[in-house]
């Protein structure tokens, strides 16, 4: 089985539940007709081990002046140059200006310009030796670090990487691809706390006004999942899980109802994917109130809520907001995508996984609930977008990285698997998954081979009718009950006007009069339109499609 990160961080043993589980893998080597690749230039040659920030900020002006050490591990001899991602200065005055660049003994020559820093190595490098590059530079940031006002009118730093925006304050191999562990040591005014990924583990008053932080995170995660925040704040240990600090950092003007809405739910989710999907990976989990994004961004081990997200009433909303960041901490975060073709192995899944904590802890009509507004939101799209499909091929235009489908449509797939191959095998091809690539990378075929394993099938036609092609499912249909036969006929047909193919079960729910749950039958829909009988004592009080929820769909159904 290909492993997509260089460096790959599986743990050899840990416990899911109470089933000890050893991490082997899977060698079998397939290959793939509808493999896609994001146009991103890789270099897999190189591999970044670790980023340490160190960032200067002032209230004086909105530049940051900023050193980079970056640690590589080079693995072709070959290699003379590497190449990072980085804005420049523009016409605007936004935009990096490197000043030197050295290997921490002699300066180093490199080009800057069109948004890349190529770095010319002075020797060649000996395959698998770590080397040191040191990147000094200063600048405005157009985006990636926003500088400005909250909603209280004071001014805080906060960082708005997603999808490829950490290269506007960041030298970084900014793609999912290479993940790299990272340190951010910020010097501010001492006004300001600070709040980053992993430990905190320096704090120093420099005696001129100015205070030093210094945050590191051991765990390797993606450009994107870098975070930073620098306001006033107020902040409390909202308590442990498994050791780990849990923590609530809210405008000082919103301690009182931030810490309220904080206090839940986070242990319990955290709970919920660990016993059901595998270990927490990282050092904390802070819950921070945030200017630079809208709703929640789930940078790892600091997850931003935007400025409103504090309300003093635990909106149900933020409430199932928080338990999606939470669940990216384990998709997309600790699995992350090896490509931006496949974000929908973030996305799909926290969305799905957000509503499999609701049912948990909220009960199954919740679930159901979630899952018909995400159906409708599916096809509410398809509207206007009838060739859209979750995997993407060669997208350039990271504008495009996410759309809602990416979210409901990707939540649906997952519900449509799990029906398809059944709960136990579901699950275990889950943790199979998360355990094979855990603080990895991985692609849409990996997360197949996964679930093939568990389900012991061929999914390939699952994943090419749903994932690798675009259209949508309608059907019309109607019934009537034949009293001398005693038969229930079906007519049902697909009457989408798309031309893309599926296969599916469609299930029927016949309803006796005043029952709360319907006897359930199911065809096969393997054409375009069927005739299908199905013998009944009595004529149903009602016939419905689609009684568990179970499929993506729109229909039209009704007696005749």
């Amino acid at each position: 089985m290909t492993r997509h990160n260089k460096r790959f961080y599986a743990q050899s043993f840990f416990v899911v539940g109470s089933v000890a589980i050893f991490a082997g893998f899977n060698p079998q080597a397939i290959t793939d007709s509808f493999e896609s690749r994001d146009t991103y230039p890789k270099n897999v040659n190189v591999d970044v081990l670790n980023y340490a920030f160190t960032i200067g900020l002032s209230d004086e002006s909105d530049a940051i002046h900023a050193s980079t050490e970056v640690t590589v591990q080079i693995l072709d001899e070959n290699t003379r140059a590497l190449r990072f991602d980085l804005i420049s200065r523009t016409g605007e005055g936004t935009g990096m200006v490197v000043s030197g660049v050295s290997d921490g003994s002699q300066a180093l020559s490199y080009r800057h310009e069109n948004n890349e820093l190529n770095v010319a190595l002075a020797t060649a490098p000996v395959p698998g030796n770590q080397s040191t590059i040191i990147i000094n530079y200063s600048g405005i940031p157009a985006s990636g670090l926003k500088i400005a006002p909250n909603k209280h009118g004071d001014r805080t730093f906060f960082s708005d990487n997603w999808p490829n925006r950490a290269r506007h304050w960041l030298p970084t191999v900014d793609h999912p691809y290479d993940k790299a562990t990272s340190e951010m040591i910020v010097t501010a005014p001492s006004r300001y706390q600070v709040v980053s990924n992993g430990l905190e583990i320096e704090t120093t008053d420099l005696g001129n006004g100015m205070r030093t932080t210094h945050w590191k995170q051991s765990i390797p995660i993606a450009t994107w999942l870098y975070v930073l925040g620098v306001a006033e704040f107020a902040v409390q240990e909202v308590g442990t899980f498994e050791g780990k600090s849990i923590q609530t950092w809210v405008y000082r003007q919103d301690r009182e109802a931030g810490f309220y809405d904080f206090a839940v739910p986070t242990e319990h989710v955290m709970q919920f994917y660990t016993d059901y999907v595998g270990p927490y990976a990282y050092e904390k989990l802070a819950n921070i109130q945030s200017n630079s994004v809208g709703g929640g961004m789930e940078a790892a081990s600091a997850i931003f809520y935007g400025d409103n997200s504090v309300t003093g009433e635990r909106d149900v909303r933020w409430r199932n907001v928080i338990i999606h960041e939470v669940a990216h901490q384990w998709f997309g975060n600790a699995v992350t995508e090896y490509d931006w073709n496949d974000v929908w192995l973030s996305e799909g899944f926290a969305t799905y996984f957000t509503l499999l904590f609701r049912e948990h802890a909220y009960g199954r009509d919740d679930f159901v609930e979630g899952l018909k507004q995400s159906r409708d939101r599916v096809y509410s799209f398809y509207q206007n977008n009838p060739d859209y499909r979750i995997v993407h091929e060669n997208l350039d235009d990271m504008s495009q990285v996410t759309t809602g489908n990416t979210y409901q449509k990707g939540a649906w797939i997952l519900h449509m698997l799990r029906n398809k191959v059944g709960d136990e095998a579901w699950w275990a091809g889950i943790r199979n998954y998360y355990r094979t690539y855990f603080n990895g990378n991985a692609t849409t075929n990996d997360f197949r081979r996964s679930m093939e394993d568990a389900a012991g099938m061929d999914l390939a036609p699952f994943f090419q009718q749903w994932l690798y092609q675009g259209g949508h499912v309608v059907l019309d249909g109607s019934w009537r009950y034949d009293a001398v036969s005693k038969q229930v006929v079906i007519d049902i047909s697909r009457t989408e006007t798309d031309n893309y193919a599926f296969e599916f079960d469609v299930e029927f729910g016949f309803w006796a009069e005043g029952a709360d749950v319907p006897e359930i039958h199911s065809t096969p829909m393997d054409s375009q339109s069927k005739i299908v009988s199905f013998s009944v004592e009595t004529k149903p009080a009602r016939i419905t499609i689609d009684p568990r929820t179970v499929l993506l769909a729109e229909w039209e159904f009704t007696e005749r």
